[in-house]
């Protein structure tokens, strides 16, 4: 299934049902949608008046101009980037670094993704990560057996 966003009709359909006073669900029925969509789209759209589809038009629109952007990294930027994980530092503290003294703002998830990319492009910056193992999880109901005497059994 694959997610599509709520046009603007949609968006007066939810209106005009919403004054006929119909539930949530409902609404999701006769538009196609799920109840969670319409519930998100109401709770996000809200003002002061209600639900109102003009204004959750331009509240829409407003949210989609102005999301994060997919960051192009600079061929600087990444030899930074490469330089600074070589000295064993973190992903969130290499972006601190080009933070403050570079002005450059990075996401640790980008940095990752151009470890990620190196390494599928068969280069080593991926062992420079520090390495966290996590700690031992005792699984309960899962006996270890050894040590139990089976009986009738002679060897």
């Amino acid at each position: 299934m694959s997610y599509h966003q709520l046009t603007e009709e949609e968006r007066y359909q939810i209106y005009v049902l919403l004054n006929a006073e119909h539930n949530q669900k409902e609404i999701a029925a006769l538009l196609g949608r799920s109840p969670s969509t319409i519930s998100r789209e109401l709770n996000r759209n809200q003002g002061l008046r209600g639900y109102r589809p003009a204004q959750a038009q331009r509240f829409s629109y407003n949210r989609r101009t102005t999301a994060h952007k997919a960051i192009k990294v600079t061929d600087e930027t990444r030899i930074w980037i490469e330089n600074l994980l070589r000295q064993e530092l973190s992903p969130q503290q290499v972006a601190n670094y080009l933070l403050r003294h570079k002005q450059v703002s990075l996401y640790h998830e980008t940095i990752y993704q151009v470890v990620y990319t190196d390494k599928a492009e068969g280069g080593d910056l991926y062992k420079h990560l520090r390495v966290l193992s996590k700690p031992y999880r005792k699984r309960y109901g899962h006996y270890d057996r050894l040590g139990q005497i089976k009986t009738g059994w002679i060897s």
